[in-house]
C-alpha cells in the first residue's frame, strides 16, 4: 500500500523501515501533523498513518474521503483524537495498536514516582555543581504505602504488579475487576474510597466522556492531603487549572505527568528557543513538586518494535482484505 505517514520523527522512520522489508509498503513520511489544513498531502495515497496529536475530526475525515483515503491507521493505542462515527459514515476503516509493551508505560509511571519522591533529579543537578548537601532531599519509603490505581487494563495491571513488588498496599478502581489482580492481593474500591485512602494515585484509564477531567476540583477535594498523582495515560483526565489550585493549597502534594491536555502544541518539538504561550504549563513547571516528561512513557526499544510491527500488519491485513483484528468500531 501507499501510505502517508504523518507527525513523524527520525525514530518513527527508523523503526517502520526496519520492519517494512517483508511487507514492502510504500511509506512516505511527513513531519507535519494531519489535520484539516494538511489533508492535501495525502492526495494520491490509499491510507494515512497518524499519531496521538493529529486531529482527525469530521471535517478532516470528510476531506480525506474526498481524496479517496480508505484507511486511518494509528500507531498508538488511544483513538480519542479520531471521530470514529464520521469515519464509519465515510466507510473509512480505523485501525490502531491496541497494546505495545505495557511494561514500558508502567515502568515510566514508577520512574515518575521515584523521581518525585526521592528527588533524584534535584540531586543530579546539585552534584554537577559540586553541591553534595542533603538539605530538602528527604523522601519517603514506598513500602507499606497505599497506591490507588485507576484503570486495570494491561498497563494498569503491569503497574499494580510492580507496586506489589515494592511492598505497597494496592487498591484499584475499574468498571471491570480483574480476578488475576484480586488473587495477587489487589483490592477494588469505589472511586471515592480510592481518593480518600491513597498515598499515591496513578491513572491508567482511557479518555472518554466519562473520564474527561476525572480529576477536577471536586476530586482533588476528596484525596488524602499531600497525596501524589501520576498520569501517564491521557492529559485531559486532569483539569490542569484545578490541579494548580490543589498544588497551591497543598491538597495535592506531588504531581507527575507524562501527558498534558494541550500537549499537541508542545510535545515532540524542540521549543528551547521559543517563548511558550501556554500559561498553564508554565505555571506547572514553576512548582518544585511537579515533574513533567514529554510523553515518553512508550519510548523504549521494545515498545517501538511492537508499534512498528503492528502498524505494518494493519496495512497488510487491510490490503489483503484479511480480518481486521485491530479495527476501532462504534
Amino acid at each position: 500500500m501507499k501510505i502517508a505517514v504523518f507527525s513523524t520523527k527520525p525514530y518513527d522512520r527508523e523503526y517502520l523501515d526496519k520492519f517494512n522489508i517483508e511487507n514492502k509498503h510504500e511509506l512516505i513520511y511527513f513531519e507535519a501533523p494531519l489535520n484539516t489544513d494538511t489533508t492535501n498531502l495525502a492526495i494520491g495515497f490509499e491510507g494515512v498513518c497518524i499519531f496521538v496529536n493529529d486531529k482527525i475530526d469530521k471535517k478532516t475525515i470528510d476531506k480525506l474521503s474526498e481524496i479517496g483515503i480508505k484507511l486511518i491507521d494509528l500507531r498508538c493505542a488511544g483513538f480519542n483524537n479520531v471521530d470514529i462515527e464520521a469515519a464509519t459514515k465515510q466507510n473509512i476503516k480505523v485501525l490502531r495498536v491496541p497494546a505495545y509493551s505495557p511494561q514500558a508505560v508502567a515502568e515510566h509511571a514508577v520512574a515518575l514516582i521515584l523521581t518525585l519522591n526521592r528527588k533524584t533529579h534535584k540531586a543530579y543537578n546539585r552534584v554537577r555543581e559540586n553541591n553534595f548537601s542533603l538539605e530538602n532531599l528527604t523522601g519517603f519509603n514506598l513500602y507499606e504505602k497505599t497506591v490507588g490505581v485507576i484503570g486495570t487494563g494491561k498497563i494498569g495491571t503491569a503497574f499494580c504488579q510492580i507496586m506489589l513488588g515494592f511492598g505497597c498496599k494496592v487498591i484499584a478502581y475499574d468498571i471491570k475487576e480483574s480476578e488475576q489482580l484480586i488473587a495477587k492481593g489487589v483490592e477494588y474500591k469505589t472511586l471515592d474510597e480510592l481518593f480518600e485512602n491513597s498515598d499515591i494515585i496513578s491513572l491508567h484509564c482511557p479518555l472518554n466522556i466519562n473520564t474527561k477531567h476525572l480529576f477536577n476540583r471536586a476530586a482533588f477535594s476528596k484525596i488524602k492531603k499531600g497525596a501524589m498523582l501520576i498520569n501517564t495515560s491521557r492529559g485531559a483526565l486532569i483539569k490542569t487549572s484545578h490541579a494548580i489550585e490543589a498544588l497551591k493549597n497543598e491538597q495535592l502534594g506531588y504531581l507527575g505527568i507524562d501527558v498534558y491536555e494541550q500537549e499537541e502544541n508542545l510535545f515532540f518539538k524542540d521549543l528551547s528557543e521559543s517563548i511558550i504561550q501556554d500559561d498553564l504549563i508554565e505555571r506547572l513547571m514553576a512548582f518544585h513538586n511537579v515533574l513533567i516528561t514529554p510523553h515518553q512513557g512508550f519510548f523504549t526499544n521494545e515498545a517501538l518494535d511492537q508499534i512498528a510491527q503492528t502498524t505494518l500488519k494493519n496495512f497488510t491485513d487491510f490490503e489483503n482484505r484479511l480480518p481486521l483484528e485491530n479495527e476501532v468500531k462504534l
